[in-house]
């Protein structure tokens, strides 16, 4: 049975493992086994990011619209939602919230109108070109990190997500947020 401060010590060809090696060598002692998760993952993360982000930029969205077009789709029909319910699911301020929102308004995608759900509130909604980019775009995307993903067979992708999403949930405040999903 292994103990705090136990060290995991992959055989790995990352560039990860050499400076783990060259850590505990150098500070004795000191826990490195968070070296070789945390930096591919770090590392995998900002390709992915960057990658994502020309993706986008090549189907005419940033990722903040994509997240904003996103909630509201995934909402279902009537595929709208308060500008309250997006501050929650995107956990961004209600600031960003109309910012985006705007922008999305100006662009033909949203439009707002007077929520049903609270006569105070309003509730922004995918017009129909909205809907058809968001579904468009959010295909394409997909499709694209697919083949980003391809080298992990269905079982290692079960194994990996799982494992993913331990680690998130130990490290992510849970709010609810879709922050970062498609």
């Amino acid at each position: 049975m292994s103990k705090p401060g136990d060290e995991v010590h992959a055989v790995s060809t990352w560039p990860a493992a050499d400076i783990a090696a060259s850590w505990r060598r150098e500070l004795p002692g000191v826990p490195t086994g968070s070296i070789e998760i945390v930096t591919p993952v770090w590392r995998i993360a900002k390709v992915l990011a960057d990658d994502r982000r020309r993706t986008l930029a090549a189907l005419g969205l940033d990722p903040a619209t994509l997240d904003l077009l996103s909630v509201i789709r995934r909402a279902g029909p009537p595929y709208e939602l308060t500008t309250r319910e997006i501050t929650e699911r995107t956990l961004v301020t209600a600031g960003a919230v109309s910012q985006r929102v705007a922008r999305a308004e100006r662009a033909g995608w949203v439009e707002r109108a007077p929520s049903t759900a609270s006569r105070r509130a309003v509730a922004v909604r995918l017009t129909a070109e909205g809907h058809r980019l968001i579904e468009s775009a959010v295909r394409r995307l997909l499709e694209h990190e697919a083949e980003s993903i391809a080298a992990l067979s269905e079982d290692e992708r079960v194994v990996f997500a799982g494992l993913v999403g331990k680690l998130e949930g130990a490290l992510v405040p849970q709010h609810g947020s879709d922050t970062g999903a498609v």
